[in-house]
């Protein structure tokens, strides 16, 4: 056990005393061991940035897509000769499949609203239920939603959103203002969030002067339109978002007499489990081509090692000369070429947590720390220093003692 513990410590000893020897050697060459491990920073530092970016945004997307579609399946149409879009009787047979919790029809068009005597003519209406509020009820930022009392078709209470108080009502009082729409007045009883709904991403409104909710039926009076173009479908607990999607593609191909051409569903479910297999391919990907640069500079570091051996020939020479096994010659310069590049590590790390923290200032999202990358970043760091310092210190480790003595 003694005998043990004193070869433990000895190789402790020769540990420190390596490390020691190579922070000395690093701080008598400070350019060059700086211009070595730039490429480590750089490569490091890009990892970091890169895999910390595009973990962000991944989390950031996939946490509005499931407060969009948890629990919840678009229909979309478009216009076919038989049909210009789904009637309510289309939506009550789709209403009865089962799973279905309940349809909440949508009803869109551009109209003209009035306010304080000016005319906006580019006013996205959009007529909605009262189930759609109940399944949505954190969409609204002021004010309250619309109710069942309101469906009647003879109460005209209207929602605006954040366009519309910024381009028409200029920021004044929003909850009980009043406004013209199709020649009636509405009062204004809520302000919706900004719409992160699935189809306000298909369609560009930047132009338009803001959207305006009001009862479906009082929608349906102003349009003329006696079918819808889109509608939210409500998946009862404990039933599977994929069955019930069959179920009603089943149902659509049905009412379009089998064609599938002219509808479609948007099944958020699926579209997150894509979107996380897409954003696990882009960080590998991204992390692969960031990792090139650890590869140049574990040559730089292989350079700098080879230059290094050369310079220290005598004192390799001397150090074998006076019974230094080649084991431990081999172990120095390889723990200064993994010093060299740790070092490197260290400051790619702090560098790329500085970028990512940058970026996500930038594209307003919340920062969180990626354990994996800094583990990768570290890891690569070191390995790079073991891998690329192997061959540099195996040569310095097989100098023949003499030769070494003689050399200039």
């Amino acid at each position: 056990m003694r005998e043990g513990a004193g070869i433990d410590m000895i190789g402790i000893s020769v540990i420190r005393q390596s490390i020691k020897m190579a922070l000395q050697n690093i701080k008598a060459n400070k350019m060059r061991s700086f211009l070595t491990m730039l490429g480590i920073v750089i490569g490091v530092a890009a990892v970091i940035a890169l895999m910390t970016i595009v973990q962000m945004v991944s989390e950031n997307v996939m946490g509005q897509m499931s407060g969009l579609g948890a629990g919840t399946l678009t229909i979309a149409t478009a216009p076919s000769p038989m049909k210009e879009g789904l009637s309510e009787k289309d939506i009550k047979i789709l209403d009865e499949i089962d799973g279905v919790d309940g349809i909440s029809p949508t009803l869109s068009f551009t109209s003209t609203s009035v306010y304080d005597g000016e005319v906006y003519d580019k006013t996205d209406i959009q007529g909605k239920t009262d189930l759609y509020f109940k399944h949505n009820a954190d969409i609204m930022g002021g004010g309250r939603s619309l109710n069942a009392m309101d469906m009647s078709g003879e109460v005209y209470v209207c929602i605006v959103d954040p366009q519309y108080v910024k381009k028409v009502l200029l920021g004044k009082k929003v909850i009980g203002n009043k406004i013209l729409i199709g020649g009636s007045e509405y009062t204004i009883v809520g302000v919706r969030k900004t719409d992160e709904s699935i189809s306000s991403y298909m369609s560009d409104t930047s132009d338009h002067d803001g959207t305006v909710i009001i009862p479906y039926k009082n929608a349906q009076s102003m349009s003329g339109k006696g079918f819808v173009d889109s509608a939210e479908v409500y998946i009862e607990e404990g039933h599977n978002a994929a069955d019930v999607e069959k179920a009603l593609r089943q149902g659509l191909k049905n009412i379009y007499n089998g064609n599938e051409d002219f509808f479609y569903i948007i099944n958020m479910e699926s579209l997150m489990v894509m979107m996380e297999s897409v954003h696990g391919m882009m960080g590998t990907l991204l992390g692969g081509i960031a990792s090139i640069s650890l590869v140049v500079g574990g040559i730089g570091i292989m350079n700098m090692m080879l230059t290094t051996v050369t310079e220290r020939t005598k004192e390799i020479g001397l150090r074998k000369a006076l019974g230094a096994e080649p084991y431990r010659i081999q172990a120095q310069f390889l723990i200064e070429s993994v010093v060299l590049s740790v070092c490197g590590g260290i400051i790619g790390i702090i560098l790329g947590l500085l970028i990512a923290l940058v970026a996500a200032k930038l594209l307003k999202t919340d920062f969180s720390l990626s354990m994996t990358a800094i583990l990768l970043g570290f890891g690569f760091s070191g390995g790079v220093g073991i891998i690329f310092g192997w061959m540099p210190a195996k040569r310095a480790s097989e100098l023949n003692p003499i030769d070494a003595l003689r050399a200039d």
